[in-house]
């Protein structure tokens, strides 16, 4: 505080604002030349010192700043922008525009120079300069935006001529088709008809067939129905459609289709469509006859255009060229054009003789002695049930399992017998199908609970205990699961409780334990969930599998954390260590293991414990 006659208890006169001022400005100065000293590649701190600099007013301070900071990145393109933008914001534009005519010299691709640029150019009315600097810009040929921000720059002052020589540019940097595309829609806006024309004649001749894109085509007929010459448009649709491949033509497809509906005859479309298609895959398979997709597809095109004549010949024709190899894979899709052969005879041309017929040949045509086909099987049985022919479905069924026994082929048996509720024929067929492949748990399953759905008990549980004393089964846990379950939904705990310990005598699986533990939870209780706990936790134990036995702890701690003795389980918690062993090169690996409290391993593990549990206590402090 300021004693009276202007000066402060000190003794000395205080400083005016002006020295405060300046002492600030040396002292900020000094922190910045520090900073850009030790760090001189560092532009952020070269774009703070400018940027405080023009904030003091000293914008020739600042302008220096950013030049000694182009003399380090001469490449920085931030620094370029903030330099002209502070030389645009203080309404230096010759400046500005000498600094962005650098920073297009030397970096001529990078599009955000040339649009600020020219957009700085447009702000000032210096319009000339605008179209010079897109000028410049388009010499290096750049990305199709540029060009369009050209077009849009000529199109606002309505330099339609200007306009008209930046597309013809265009369209020779970048014969793109939507380019084209653009520059037809600007004709139809600025010209007449006879130029969009050109436009679109042009852009056909110098895309060719090989880079042509359907929507040319569309937007020229669309344009030429605007001009109501709809037969002009109907050529074009057809010119297009008898080039263009069937992959590149969908959208023109449906557009001429939409045409013929509003202005002419479909029948006339549909029969264009489908010959040039004929066409196609005529080269398709003549090419390779064995490309079984192309003859799916070449008779399911005939089928829509509903020549029946035609349609055989195709099939006839696609089933001579049978695989030369006994390989199922090449067979398959084979196959599959005898099944669309034969639903065909039987659902569109009504020849049920001829279908049968169609499923006879394939039948006879496959090496049943190396594979078979249950679709082809079973879509036959089908039909004869469709035919009212339960009998020679029966047969074929029976045929197929005495020739090629599968399981897709006993389930496809199964289920018939059961939609025609004959179930003693159901029993024959499970039977005979666990004697071909007794290891199928899920075959057992079903069986079972065919059984007992129709309250078999007794039958279900032999048939359980038949599957369980299989000597080799493929997914037992299946197989025991759902013995139990079906057990547990009987309400015979005692049984449950017997098939728990007969499955822990072949297995220590914790989810075998966890799931006997929270089966006597459910209906005894605490006490009888923690004694099997403390058994399965003896045995995992024994057994050394210490990942497993942690995994049981855990549940068995979530049980407890329910009003029961949660501390006791806490003390069984192992020590997660780290420890390190040698691989098979020699190297070594870290890993994790657990170091119970009741491990007999050697006092090194129990010390390792101990100082872990130490450092805990360390940490927690």
């Amino acid at each position: 505080m300021a004693e009276p006659g202007g000066y402060n208890q000190s003794g000395r006169a205080p400083k005016a604002n002006g020295e405060e001022l300046s002492d600030y400005q040396m002292r900020r100065r000094r922190e910045f030349e520090e900073g850009v000293r030790r760090n001189r590649s560092n532009i952020g701190e070269w774009l703070r010192y400018a940027t405080w600099e023009e904030s003091q007013q000293e914008i020739a301070r600042s302008r220096s700043i950013y030049e000694r900071a182009l003399d380090v990145d001469a490449r920085s393109q931030t620094v370029y922008i903030k330099y002209a933008e502070m030389e645009m914001k203080n309404k230096n534009i010759n400046l500005a525009r000498n600094l962005f005519d650098r920073a297009v010299t030397v970096l001529p691709r990078v599009s955000q120079f040339w649009y600020r640029f020219a957009y700085m150019e447009e702000l000032v009315d210096n319009v000339q300069g605008a179209r010079e600097v897109f000028d410049r810009w388009m010499q290096w040929e750049p990305e199709y935006e540029a060009w369009m921000a050209f077009i849009k720059f000529e199109q606002r002052y309505k330099e339609v001529q200007n306009v008209r020589g930046v597309f013809e540019r265009l369209v020779f940097v970048h014969p793109e088709p939507k380019a084209w595309l653009r520059w037809a829609q600007f004709e139809e806006t600025n010209g007449d008809a006879d130029s969009v024309r050109e436009v679109f004649g042009r852009a056909i001749d110098r895309l060719g067939e090989e880079h042509m894109d359907q929507h040319v085509f569309i937007s020229f007929a669309k344009f030429e129905v605007r001009m109501r010459e709809h037969e002009r448009a109907r050529a074009i649709y057809k010119y297009a459609l008898q080039r263009l491949p069937r992959a590149q033509s969908q959208s023109l497809y449906n557009q001429y289709t939409v045409f013929e509906k509003q202005f002419g005859d479909t029948n006339e479309v549909e029969e264009v469509v489908v010959r040039k298609r004929r066409m196609q895959y005529e080269a398709m398979v003549k090419r390779d006859p064995r490309d079984y997709d192309a003859w799916i597809d070449f008779a399911k095109l005939e089928e829509s255009a509903g020549d029946r004549d035609r349609i055989r010949d195709v099939y006839e024709r696609a089933v001579a060229e049978h695989p030369t190899t006994a390989e199922k894979d090449v067979w398959r899709r084979y196959i599959y054009i005898w099944l669309f052969y034969a639903l065909y005879e039987e659902t569109q041309a009504r020849d049920v003789d001829r279908a049968r017929q169609v499923y006879g040949a394939a039948l006879d045509l496959i090496p049943h002695e190396r594979f078979t086909f249950g679709k082809l099987w079973h879509q036959y049985a089908w039909f004869e049930i469709r035919q009212g022919n339960v009998d020679k479905a029966r047969r074929a069924l029976g045929q197929a399992l005495g020739r090629c026994p599968k399981n897709s082929l006993f389930r496809s048996y199964i289920n018939l017998e059961l939609e025609l509720r004959e179930f003693d024929r159901v029993r024959t067929l499970y039977t005979k199908h666990i004697e071909f492949n007794p290891a199928n748990c899920a075959t057992w399953v079903e069986f079972a609970r065919f059984e007992s759905a129709l309250g078999e008990e007794t039958r279900a549980r032999a048939v359980y205990e038949l599957a369980v004393e299989q000597p080799t089964l493929d997914m037992p846990e299946i197989l025991w699961k759902a013995y139990i379950d079906f057990e547990l939904e009987l309400g015979h705990t005692d049984r449950v409780r017997s098939l728990y310990e007969r499955l822990l005598k072949l297995t220590d699986h914790v989810k075998v334990w966890i799931s006997r533990a929270q089966f006597e939870l459910d209906t005894q209780g605490q006490e009888a969930a923690r004694s099997v706990f403390e058994e399965g936790d003896g045995r995992l134990r024994d057994v050394g599998r210490k990942e497993e036995r942690l995994a049981l702890l855990e549940a068995w701690r979530s049980m407890e954390s329910d009003g029961g003795d949660i501390e006791s389980v806490e003390r069984r918690m192992p020590t997660r260590v780290r420890r390190r062993r040698v691989l098979d090169d020699g190297s070594m690996e870290e890993y994790f293991d657990y170091v119970f409290p009741d491990d007999t391993q050697g006092s090194r593990f129990k010390l390792l414990a101990k100082a872990h549990m130490w450092k805990q206590t360390q940490h927690s402090e």
